[in-house]
């Protein structure tokens, strides 16, 4: 055992890490658990192995923890040891029971489980038993804090500093960079994959959207805790931050949008509030593999947005969907040009070059949502050569110039725009928001024009361009300008250029390189 390193129980890397634990069976059969990350990947099939206490988990990501790795196993039962393979992004998980490991593989063959985001897999270990060094204290102590959790003891110190025990059922939740509203039924459906949500009440404190959220089970919670804490509900967005509340209990008085007792459905609305349908939750697919699903952020926006309408955003009341921007370059800036480019986050209302000070203008989004979507993607990004400043205005309209005065097509309306890219409900470019980058998205590309055309199109655009990439259908393409800096210029400029036969070009950010 001196090859094992002092990160975790047992990790070694080389081809003898399978001796390190017991078998029944002879040494030689033993290598089928370390193999199967290859060719029979793509087919789990629990069946190859008899049942045993010891779990065999394949594809975890490189970063993954042990402390994520053992969260898989909470909810089924005591968790007894642990073995990973770093080198082979494996490891070996041993439950109190066989009954406990049995319970946890029929759920994970019908729910596919996830750790930072990658689908891992879970089957039968040829092993009935984990040998490992008990010698590395942190994992010890990690284990002896679950251990002390689920049978309802006290921790030692030391575990209680590996891991946070959940003497609780109450998890109390914030969400950080809140650009997209979140509901209680959101919140509902991720918790409950990790077992039986009875009660949320949401409310607002120091300005952030708080809920706290009761399991019926304190083990519950711990799990959901150690999976979700500092993961993102949408793309790049609504992180949450996840504590145990002190309360153990959470008292309910009315079911609608605010709070909910799941155990209670006869509860009165109150105050006059509508209970929330689950629209939100049902535009969500049951078998998605999202956080809405299992972690995999994006797919939920366009629905999130959708309820936007019904939901205020939570933490910014009377916020206003108003934008500053200064720092703007006077001599090219034009509203037209401002409408494009934040047009990209959210639907442009008005934009007001400001008379007195022509650096600065103010931007009327759609709603407070997509203010902050566009404040926190611009701020600090460059724009005809000189870095933008986006900041939330204290105004909650732009105010259009009264009739009959001209003040030099300063102001623009801009509510009636065909150009709109967010007023179909529902629509693909909820899905496609990305920050400002080299790499542009393009469709609607007709037919009859080539790479060279769009190369040449791009480059009188100002700005070099150093890759490109149809896609299958030649309607879509990838064009990788020099820099951030061409892409948004190019955009501007050429974001429903008229490519003839009245077919517009459509041009986007992209996250992708070619």
């Amino acid at each position: 055992m001196d090859g094992i390193g002092d990160v975790a129980v047992g990790v070694k890397r080389g081809s003898d890490e399978l001796s390190m634990y017991s078998s029944p069976t002879s040494g030689g059969s033993s290598a089928s658990d370390g193999a199967s990350n290859g060719s029979d990947s793509k087919k789990l099939r629990v069946e190859e192995a008899p049942p045993s206490r010891v779990l065999h988990i394949r594809k975890l990501p490189n970063e993954a923890s042990e402390t994520e790795v053992i969260a898989l196993g909470l909810p089924f039962g005591k968790v007894t040891n642990i073995l990973t393979l770093k080198g082979k992004n494996q490891a070996f998980l041993e439950m109190s029971t066989e009954e406990a490991a049995i319970t946890m593989v029929n759920y994970y063959t019908t729910v596919n489980p996830h750790i930072r985001n990658v689908p891992v897999f879970i089957q039968y270990s040829n092993h009935k038993e984990l040998k490992t060094d008990a010698g590395n204290q942190r994992t010890q102590a990690m284990l002896q804090a679950v251990s002390a959790v689920q049978s309802g003891g006290s921790p030692s110190a030391d575990a209680q500093e590996a891991l946070a025990a959940a003497s609780s059922p109450v998890l109390r939740i914030i969400i950080d960079n809140m650009f997209y509203p979140v509901t209680l039924d959101v919140l509902q459906q991720i918790f409950s994959k990790f077992g039986t949500v009875m009660k949320i009440i949401t409310f607002t404190k120091n300005n952030q959207f708080q809920a706290l959220l009761q399991f019926s089970d304190p083990v519950n919670a711990q799990q959901a805790k150690l999976a979700l804490d500092g993961q993102n509900i949408y793309n790049s967005c609504c992180t949450l931050r996840i504590d145990f509340s002190k309360l153990v209990n959470l008292n309910v008085k009315y079911n609608n949008d605010k709070s909910r007792d799941y155990t209670r459905p006869e509860l009165p609305a109150g105050d006059g509030q509508p209970s929330l349908e689950c629209t939100v939750a049902h535009a969500f697919s049951k078998d998605s593999n999202s956080l809405l699903g299992a972690l995999n952020p994006l797919s939920a926006a366009a629905a999130a947005a959708a309820a936007a309408g019904r939901v205020a955003l939570a933490g910014q009341p009377g916020s206003s969907g108003v934008l500053l921007v200064s720092n703007l370059n006077e001599e090219m800036v034009a509203p037209q040009s401002l409408f494009t480019l934040f047009g990209v986050y959210g639907d442009v209302q008005r934009v007001k070059i400001l008379y007195n000070k022509k650096d600065s203008a103010l931007i009327q989004m759609s709603d407070a949502n997509q203010a902050q979507l566009a404040m926190s993607h611009l701020n600090g990004q460059k724009m005809y050569g000189k870095i933008i400043r986006v900041t939330l205005s204290k105004h909650q309209t732009v105010a259009l110039p009264r009739d009959g005065l001209d003040d030099q097509g300063l102001t623009k309306d801009f509510a009636n725009s065909p150009l709109h890219r967010f007023k179909k409900p529902g629509s693909k470019n909820f899905q496609n928001i990305f920050p400002p980058s080299a790499t542009l998205h393009l469709s609607n590309v007709p037919q009859d024009v080539t790479e060279e055309d769009l190369r040449l199109l791009f480059q009188n655009a100002g700005g070099t361009v150093k890759a490109f990439k149809f896609f299958q259908d030649r309607k879509m393409a990838l064009l990788q300008m020099t820099m951030a800096e061409e892409a948004i210029q190019a955009l501007i400029d050429l974001h429903n250029y008229n490519m003839g036969g009245n077919q517009h070009l459509r041009v986007s950010f992209s996250k992708s390189t070619i």
